[in-house]
């Protein structure tokens, strides 16, 4: 077994004898191979990845540090490797299953013979190692970061009076592809004037107009790992509440990421963004986490929220991301994502951040 499942095998805790996991982003962690549907049982042994004739033969070329594991019969293929293994506990990765799944693969488990353990520990161990990036996903990212950069510039240009929110999505989400993306980190947020105010609104037919906000956040995947930005343009002019919005929101993010470093809570972070919109008069239109951490996931641990007092580590990538939303009217958000480094962090965006007006 390579690095990672050797030490998820030696941190599993006593008595348990294996894990299992099935979710698409811990089994492509660990075995670098892509498929909607496996099983991977790691064992104190060894790693077995089972997969159905879709994909026996792709598992094969492409799977790393494991045994792959073809099967017509689930039951059988586990009992197998069970039997051969003498398994008697196994830990399920809850956070990946339904009631119904997790039901259905208990009674699958007890007829090998074995026991299934359900609880949150497994999905606690890999979280603990997948939160820490090595520099190689940090550089999938920073490569993401770039493809969503340039497409977003390039897309710019097509920004006129008429043109719909759809329009611009299905354009950024083209040069992103092109450019070498395996496809977007969600669906695109591209937004203007009123329906900026919606922090995850969805774009529609509504057309750019003069003296509007043009709000995007939008991401990358490269090799499965995430980007994600937010920017916010006028186009054709802002008037002056437009500015005092929007200068407020950049103080309030370049204040959060000064405060990102190895040592301090998360709740820290989120507080020294909100504090400042709060005492800008704007308390109460900054409704959602100043950010969230980002790998093979676009969300996943730590979250950077209020009385969230996990401790900040070197080596994490976390967003910031404060805005301000006012309904029926505007809103503003500018995300960066950055890494936590001992002394501060390393921004991973480099478009500018001040306001542009289109």
């Amino acid at each position: 077994m390579d690095q990672r499942l050797s030490t998820l095998a030696y941190m599993l805790p006593d008595g348990i004898d294996a894990a299992l996991i099935i979710s698409n982003e811990n089994r492509r962690y660990f075995t670098d191979f892509v498929s909607s549907l496996g099983y991977l049982l790691v064992t104190r042994k060894e790693s077995y990845l089972l997969v159905d004739s879709r994909y026996e033969e792709a598992a094969k070329n492409q799977a790393k540090n494991c045994k792959v594991v073809p099967f017509k019969r689930l039951r059988d293929a586990l009992c197998d490797i069970i039997n051969s293994e003498t398994l008697k506990n196994i830990l399920l990765e809850g956070s990946a299953f339904t009631l119904n799944n997790a039901s259905e693969t208990d009674q699958l488990i007890s007829s090998t013979g074995a026991s299934l353990i359900k609880n949150r520990q497994l999905d606690e161990l890999i979280n603990k190692m997948r939160i820490i990036k090595t520099a190689d996903e940090i550089e999938k990212m920073r490569k993401a970061q770039r493809i969503t950069e340039d497409a977003l510039s390039e897309t710019l240009k097509l920004i006129k009076e008429g043109v719909s929110e759809r329009e611009l999505a299905l354009e950024l989400e083209f040069r992103m592809r092109r450019a070498g993306a395996d496809g977007v980190s969600f669906d695109l947020i591209v937004l203007s004037g009123e329906t900026t105010s919606m922090p995850h609104g969805v774009p529609s037919n509504h057309k750019v107009s003069f003296g509007d906000f043009v709000l995007f956040d939008i991401g990358a995947t490269v090799d499965g790992y995430h980007s994600d930005m937010t920017r916010t343009y006028a186009y054709g002019k802002a008037d002056a509440s437009m500015k005092r919005v929007y200068d407020t929101v950049l103080s309030a993010q370049l204040r959060g990421i000064e405060a990102v470093k190895s040592g301090v809570t998360c709740a820290e972070v989120d507080m020294a963004a909100r504090n400042f919109i709060d005492q800008a008069g704007f308390q109460g239109y900054f409704g959602h986490s100043t950010g969230h951490g980002v790998g093979l996931e676009i969300h996943e641990a730590p979250s950077v929220s209020p009385g969230n007092n996990f401790v900040l580590q070197s080596g994490m990538v976390v967003t910031v991301e404060p805005g301000i939303y006012l309904a029926g009217k505007f809103g503003v958000r500018i995300e960066d994502m950055v890494v936590v480094t001992q002394d501060g962090c390393i921004n991973l965006a480099a478009l500018p951040k001040e306001l542009i007006v289109l």
